[in-house]
């Protein structure tokens, strides 16, 4: 049996007290006032509405310890990275890892594998397997539903995933950035519960009134918070926090739901409309087996010095404290390496984009350039005229106008390229291997032999992130499906960060480099992307010759 002291913040009810809350069994036994408890607060432990772990670059079991150290006692995951290279086996793999930790992660079904068949992806799985993953006790929902325009065309392989989601009295997570109107209450219709791609405040609240619970994300690229923080306090029960995609610098040093609760109270929002957002919604919403500080709940709770500054001093989960005065009290097991790579090493012959003799009025013809925005997975388009040198189109720092290459990781196909706006390199180039949805390979440089260098780099190490020049390459092997490693948060966390120094150094002034790369092959995020197969319209879903016609 154990006993804490401290004020009570009472969530549900939306109170506080000063009281004693004794724990056994790992069950909260019963909540009494004292009038001399001392200062500290204890309350229900955060959770994570939606988040993909391997953003994170770390395993389940090494997140978990990055996690509770910022009060986090939950997630809801979507294993969907891991699933699209390595299918049923990834999913297996994240659920077996992440019970060797403490953290309670609710994993779901991953609904598009692959997003679309526009790509290359290591995996597929069909509305037969959606099935019976469905049926399992120890996958909880089906993750977000990204064919959106599947679902307003009613495709019968989309419907088939929904309605096993039915049968089984499961959730359907959602994902339909800026979708509104008539296609957006067909969508709805069809049984998706959420959506965490708002990037407006008219949308969002559109989609509340629809029915949707709408999840406010902030994660290392994709920063709707300031957007959309206003609905916590408007509409605070059909609202969540969540941070998507988080990657393990900005968890160690900025912090995880957490910061979200400091940063809205710094906007004047009510504590307990905050609170509800970072713990009861998602519980109440998903089922999950979290406790909320009731008599009989899991003891599942954190106590923070105040509520302001909200600085966690110790997280329990269970009953048991995984985290207390800056130590996390669990070790993070050993993990094997799995992976799917099956790539070899390219020439500056397979980057190159030659123009014919015969097709030499190209030189005066505009291409469709990508324009990449900071912190956002949308992109843009716009024309212009391509750089040419000894007949191949190349890379224009002068203008940020850069070459981009994406590649199959599962076989040796031929490179695909592409140009690309606002990633700002002067010299160098960037690659990864986290490359969303299908994690085929992407890079970006200002010369074809830079943009070589560093995809081999990538092909020798069977995965992970890549910066520098051909003569200079600094490296961040991922070991498990070239998505994660097993080393230490901190560890991978500082290696990260210096990664993203070499590529401010090289230029760039994007505040998360690689994970904005990461979106420039997402082919369900508008609006024009470049995936393994060629340059493809988001908005038309079709693919598009590079340069304009006449």
């Amino acid at each position: 049996m154990k006993t804490f002291q401290g004020i009570i913040v009472d969530v549900i009810g939306r109170r506080q007290f000063k009281g004693e809350l004794t724990v056994e069994n790992g069950k909260v036994l019963r909540m009494e006032e004292k009038e001399h408890a001392n200062e500290q607060y204890i309350l229900p432990g955060l959770v994570d509405a939606h988040v993909h772990i391997e953003s994170s670059m770390t395993v389940p079991s090494v997140f978990a310890r990055m996690a509770v150290a910022r009060g986090t006692v939950a997630v809801v995951s979507d294993p969907h990275e891991i699933a699209n290279v390595m299918g049923v086996e990834g999913i297996d793999y994240m659920i077996d890892d992440a019970r060797k930790a403490p953290l309670k992660v609710w994993f779901g079904v991953p609904s598009c594998v692959p997003a679309t068949p526009f790509e290359s992806a290591g995996a597929v799985l069909d509305p037969e397997a959606v099935d019976r993953l469905l049926a399992r006790d120890d996958l909880h929902y089906l993750s977000e539903m990204m064919n959106f325009p599947g679902v307003m065309g009613g495709f019968p392989d989309v419907l088939a995933k929904i309605e096993s989601a039915k049968k089984y009295g499961k959730l359907v997570d959602g994902h339909a950035p800026g979708l509104m109107g008539a296609n957006l209450e067909k969508y709805v219709g069809a049984g998706i519960s959420t959506d965490h791609e708002c990037f407006t405040y008219e949308e969002a609240v559109e989609k509340i009134k629809l029915g949707m619970k709408v999840l406010i994300r902030e994660g290392s690229s994709a920063r709707n918070f300031e957007a959309l923080y206003k609905l916590i306090d408007e509409y605070p029960e059909s609202v969540m926090l969540c941070t998507d995609d988080s990657h393990p610098d900005t968890l160690i040093y900025e912090g995880h739901i957490d910061k979200l609760v400091r940063r809205g109270q710094e906007k004047g929002l009510d504590i307990y409309n905050l609170l509800r957002a970072a713990v009861l919604n998602p519980v109440e919403h998903y089922g999950l087996n979290v406790g909320l500080l009731r008599e009989g709940d899991s003891a599942d709770f954190i106590i923070v010095d105040n509520l302001e500054a909200f600085n966690v001093l110790s997280t329990w989960i269970d009953g048991e404290c995984v985290y207390k005065d800056g130590k996390v009290l669990f070790q993070a097991a050993e993990s094997p390496a799995k992976n799917v790579f099956n790539r070899n090493k390219i020439t500056a012959e397979d980057v190159k984009l030659a123009v014919q003799p015969e097709d030499e009025n190209k030189v005066n013809r505009k291409i469709r350039v990508i324009v990449a925005e900071d912190g956002e997975l949308v992109t843009g388009q716009e024309l212009a005229l391509p750089k040419v040198e000894n007949g191949n189109l190349v890379s224009d720092p002068d203008r940020d106008i850069l070459k981009m290459v994406v590649l199959s990781r599962y076989g040796d196909d031929p490179a695909q390229v592409g140009f690309i706006k606002n990633i700002g390199l002067k010299k160098g180039a960037i690659a990864s291997s986290i490359a969303h949805d299908s994690h085929n390979i992407i890079a970006v440089g200002a010369t074809d032999g830079d943009i070589v260098a560093a995809v081999n780099r990538l092909v020798e190490n069977k995965g992970g992130i890549v910066v520098g020049s051909e003569e200079k390459l600094l490296d961040l092997p991922l070991e498990v499906a070239g998505l994660m490693s097993t080393r230490d948060g901190e560890e991978v966390a500082a290696k990260y960060q210096l990664l993203n120094a070499e590529a401010q150094k090289l230029g760039t002034s994007l505040k998360s480099p690689f994970m904005t790369l990461a979106f420039m092959s997402l082919l369900v995020i508008p609006e024009l992307k470049l995936g393994d197969k060629g340059l493809f319209d988001v908005t038309k879903f079709e693919f598009f010759d590079l340069f304009v016609k006449e």
